[in-house]
């Protein structure tokens, strides 16, 4: 076994399946393999494609769960943050003109300056605002950067318990480690099972199998699940922001606002490949893993995922299919080529 292969990387390719075929010329040219499972309230993966526990990083569709304990200290009523502002805490935000105003009023409200964020200086990751900012001259900034909303959560929660800023991004520091504790009482994994690595905004991830990484988002979904009344409470007011302010969790040509337009559906993407939904009514949590990294083919296999399970918002899935079109175009504008899902969900089996 070389060292390219061991780990984390060998258990991630193994059992891997194809999840989009990319043709061009009639002739497929790439093949994106991956993993998805979805797991219902008694525990049980209901289906299953690829490995179930196949180990990966949540990364940034870990928001949700590190903006819980802002909600579970009711610091939402301290700080006056505004609904908008509290929403962008769950965002990879695109550093579009309203995220900027969210996160200045914050800034504001904490009394902070953003060189307390450890988050590097950048440019949006939205082109039109990145242009425009570059047109003028102007220079990069830390609350540009798409995961500055969770930063400043965090430092919300620090300086209202009264904790180090310091380093707050450390593993090892209180706000972190009562997130990691979240983390895993909602993916009802052990603690000490959980993989920690470092999020490229410099923040502690959570490296588990994707049916827990899919049973923190059946509870996120379902928070009714949770036995703890607080924690069910914050879970239902950054779930409720998340679907009525769904452009302040990216921009509206991506994937994240376009499923939680659907009132009906909790869902947070992160880095690398990593998408995870809940579906209310239906009382099931998903977990996808794209193992090449590539973001682009997640609408498609949403998509497909929903169409197999019968989901029954025709919207939501054509939402999908608009942001995520099967046609691959050349720099013309030509179709020269196809997006095709091939995921085929199995009936999965008891736990």
């Amino acid at each position: 076994m070389s060292k390219l292969t061991d780990g984390l990387g060998e258990g991630l390719a193994s059992g891997a399946e194809p999840l989009v075929l990319e043709y061009r010329g009639g002739i497929v040219e790439n093949v994106h393999y991956g993993h998805a499972c979805a797991v219902n309230e008694t525990g049980d993966i209901v289906w299953q494609y690829g490995d179930p526990d196949a180990i990966t990083f949540m990364r940034s569709a870990a928001k949700p769960i590190q903006a819980l304990p802002f909600f579970l200290e009711g610091f939402d009523e301290k700080f006056g943050f505004t609904p908008e502002e509290q929403a962008i805490m769950m965002a990879s935000h695109r550093a579009l003109p309203y995220h900027v105003n969210a996160l200045e009023g914050m800034l504001g409200k904490l009394g902070l300056d953003e060189g307390a964020l450890v988050c590097k200086p950048t440019y949006p990751l939205d082109a039109s605002a990145r242009d425009a900012l570059v047109a003028e001259r102007l220079p990069q900034r830390r609350i540009y950067h798409n995961c500055s909303g969770k930063h400043l959560g965090v430092l919300a929660t620090c300086i209202g318990m009264g904790y180090s800023l310091d380093d707050y991004d450390s593993p090892d520091h209180p706000a972190q480690r009562r997130i990691a504790s979240l983390a895993a009482e909602l993916a009802e994994i052990p603690q000490e099972d959980i993989r920690i690595g470092t999020d490229g905004c410099g923040f502690p991830v959570f490296g588990m199998p994707l049916r827990n990484m899919a049973t923190a988002f059946l509870k996120l979904a379902c928070p009714d699940l949770i036995a703890d009344p607080a924690l069910r409470e914050a879970v239902r007011k950054v779930t409720d922001l998340m679907n009525a302010y769904p452009r302040m969790i990216s921009a509206e040509y991506l994937i994240c606002p376009n499923l939680l337009m659907d009132d009906n559906i909790v869902a947070k993407g992160g880095a690398k490949g990593i998408y995870c939904f809940g579906l209310k009514k239906e009382r099931i949590g998903f977990a996808l893993k794209v193992v090449d990294g590539s973001e682009d083919e997640w609408p498609i296999a949403v998509a497909a995922i929903l169409e197999q399970i019968g989901y029954g918002n025709r919207e939501t899935i054509d939402r999908m299919y608009r942001i995520g079109s099967p046609n691959i175009l050349n720099d013309n504008g030509r179709v020269i080529g196809e997006n095709r899902s091939v995921i085929q969900l199995r009936r999965g089996e008891a736990i």
